[in-house]
């Protein structure tokens, strides 16, 4: 009965170490934007993997494979000489208005991420329009325990949702706001 009781103990001793020994988890971001314009007319300025002058950060993109799987773009933020962003597409579906890539070269300084997937869709509004959904699910800049803070999990979801809210608004801007 000791023992087993001394079991149990130890076990609830080591809870706490364990609890902070995992590690960063998995964040994840999803906003969404509605427009007067129809699906399609939205698809066919988001839907080319290989161009995204429609978002205001992007200076310039330089892509390779079209909207094939497994298609690369590189990102030039800001200015000629700004920083990029290397992205893969890893699912198309034209039909659907979606595709899914993720990032394979980033400074952590640009944006405060690893492992970072995306998914853009555009689907039919109800009432007319479009709804433009942009999700993401990434682990902050700092791998490890006790992050710098602009590196950490609150960082990288500042990061990101500032990203995505930056171009929503762009193609609102762009396709007007339902019922206006």
């Amino acid at each position: 009965m000791r023992a087993k009781f001394l079991m149990v103990l130890a076990a609830l001793l080591l809870l706490p170490a364990l609890a902070l020994g995992h590690g960063p988890t998995r964040q994840k971001v999803t906003l969404t934007a509605e427009v007067a314009a129809e699906p399609d007319a939205v698809w066919a300025v988001v839907g080319n993997f290989d161009d995204m002058s429609w978002h205001p950060a992007v200076f310039q993109t330089d892509g390779d494979g079209g909207n094939a799987i497994d298609a690369t773009r590189l990102l030039t933020l800001g200015a000629v000489d700004g920083p990029t962003i290397a992205e893969v597409l890893y699912k198309y579906s034209a039909q659907k208005m979606s595709y899914s890539y993720r990032i394979t070269a980033v400074e952590v300084a640009v944006l405060p991420v690893t492992n970072y997937s995306s998914h853009l869709t555009v689907k039919p509004r109800e009432g007319g329009g479009a709804l433009i959904e942009w999700r993401g699910a990434f682990y902050r800049g700092y791998p490890n325990n006790d992050p710098p803070e602009d590196q950490n999990d609150a960082a990288a979801v500042a990061a990101v949702t500032g990203v995505y809210q930056m171009g929503l608004d762009a193609l609102v801007e762009q396709f007007g706001k339902p019922g206006s």
